[in-house]
């Protein structure tokens, strides 16, 4: 065991600044600065703790169910979660609810900010109502890591299998003293390799550890870990799928109340983070084995489910028009299937675009009273894979028709930046008014989030456009007719 070195660095806290921060309809403020000699209050204990790591995906995805017991003489309303600096940058969609009572919804979490010479960086947990002394309350704490997992050996043939590593301790980072807990580990499948082992005389009960069934791993249980402590271990497990990686994603959804019609364009960036290949890609050999379709740890096929009557796709990359593509339309659901130029292998990257328009009034709906509109779409859609996507940061872009007026939102998806501007585009005077929403460290299981945005929208905005297109085409009329009847000759008139 070691002591949890918690080194931080301010950029490690600038890039997941706010990532658990919800519901935002203003600019994001300031938050508290602490020093860096901070620590947090010994007001809780930890009575039991279960931490289960699912690994089926690239990305781990933690789930920590804790009862947590007011030891302070006060009620206490704050709950300090604590991250190694190597981590911190990487969690991603952090959300914490009350486990006996999940209905009530998100607890408000924030990343805390620390000056430079700080080596810890927190994440704080308000409880919605202070735990009263000698209470308890049972959190659930749920977060993705993005990028944790590393292909070991880092180069492999093009067909050979592909192993990954994760590295993690067998007690949770805890800012307070754990009476007793454990930690499960479940992995994709059976073939695994390499694990670290730990002394039976830190078990609890006196067992090996880690113990196995199956495809799980438990580590513990352990008494009595006091605060800040670590006991790094790794595991290595076989893992032959693309570890698909988008660095950004820009997604537009363009809102067309005269043609009845929702845009949307989704522009990726993506990288395969698997196991670089030993020697050079052979298109042969690629050939004989797609025949067979093994499994294989290239990115070869993408698999995007949209909403019923989606219309009108498209697909294509840096060169062009991509025709590897299948559309399928649904009663219930539409599918798109993309196949990237090339296969995309680990440390490999591809860039493209992907399109598609959809009938507005599956989306839309008009208040019953006055002007105003309510816009519900999903935040994210794009791929659907069963090994997942992670992405690094997305961008979402709302472009409402011109004029709307008093835009407000709301999401349960963590973000770092919201803004409204200007976008102008063909026939436009002042520009659409357009929203836009940044998050960072998300997953494909965020797909099933929505985006309600709400605006005023005028009837006589709806004409701007009508007027504009009228009064432009009298103008050329009126020109045209200006210049027809100039006397442009040289020669003097002659007279009568």
């Amino acid at each position: 065991m070691r002591s949890i070195p918690f080194a931080s660095s301010c950029l490690a806290a600038l890039s997941s600044f706010v990532a658990a921060e919800l519901n935002l309809s203003q600019p994001i403020l300031p938050k508290q600065v602490l020093p860096s000699t901070f620590k947090p209050p010994q007001v809780f204990k930890n009575t039991n703790l279960v931490r289960t790591t699912n690994l089926d995906k690239e990305y781990p995805r933690e789930t920590i169910n804790v009862i947590i017991e007011n030891i302070d003489s006060k009620p206490q309303s704050e709950y300090y979660l604590p991250f190694e600096s190597s981590l911190i940058s990487s969690v991603g969609g952090l959300e914490v609810k009350d486990k006996k009572a999940p209905e009530k919804g998100n607890f408000k979490v924030e990343v805390v900010e620390y000056d430079t010479e700080s080596p810890t960086e927190f994440y704080l947990i308000h409880l919605p109502t202070p735990l009263e002394p000698k209470s308890q309350q049972t959190l659930s704490i749920t977060y993705s890591l993005l990028s944790a997992l590393t292909p070991v050996p880092a180069q492999i043939g093009q067909t050979e299998r592909q192993y990954v590593q994760y590295t993690f301790s067998a007690f949770h980072p805890s800012a307070y003293l754990t009476e007793k807990q454990k930690t499960k580990i479940k992995f994709p499948n059976g073939d695994i390799p390499d694990y670290t082992s730990l002394p039976a005389s830190a078990n609890a009960e006196k067992k090996a550890d880690p113990q196995k069934q199956g495809s799980t791993f438990t580590y513990g249980p352990y008494n009595s870990i006091p605060a800040g402590t670590l006991e790094p271990v790794s595991v290595r497990y076989e893992f032959t799928k693309p570890l698909t990686h988008a660095s950004l994603l820009e997604r537009d959804l363009e809102v067309s109340h005269w043609g009845g019609n929702l845009a949307t364009e989704e522009r990726y960036w993506l990288q395969n983070r698997g196991a670089q290949l030993k020697n050079h890609f052979s298109r042969v050999e690629w050939q004989k084995t797609s025949y067979m379709n093994p499994v294989t740890h290239a990115l070869k096929a993408l698999s995007i489910p949209l909403h019923a009557g989606a219309l009108n796709p498209y697909f294509t990359d840096d060169i062009g028009n991509v025709s590897t593509s299948r559309f399928r339309s649904g009663a219930r659901e539409s599918h798109l299937e993309l196949r990237p130029r090339y296969p995309v292998f680990g440390g490999w990257k591809y860039s493209f675009r992907v399109g598609w328009d959809a009938d507005l009034s599956s989306y839309l709906r008009k208040l019953a009273s006055g002007e105003s509109y309510v816009l519900k779409v999903p935040f994210l859609e794009g791929p659907r894979m069963s090994e997942g996507i992670e992405f690094a940061r997305v961008q979402v872009r709302v472009i409402l028709p011109e004029g709307a007026t008093n835009v407000k939102f709301q999401t349960s998806v963590p973000l770092v930046d919201s803004q409204t501007t200007l976008h102008k585009t063909f026939m436009d005077t002042l520009g659409r008014t357009t929203l836009t929403l940044t998050a960072i460290n998300l997953v494909d299981e965020w797909r099933d989030r929505d985006l309600i945005v709400t605006y005023d929208y005028p009837w006589t905005a709806g004409f701007r456009k009508p007027i504009v297109i009228t009064l432009g085409m009298f103008g050329v009329f009126f020109v045209a007719w200006v210049v027809g009847n100039l006397d442009i000759s040289i020669g003097k008139k002659k007279t009568a």
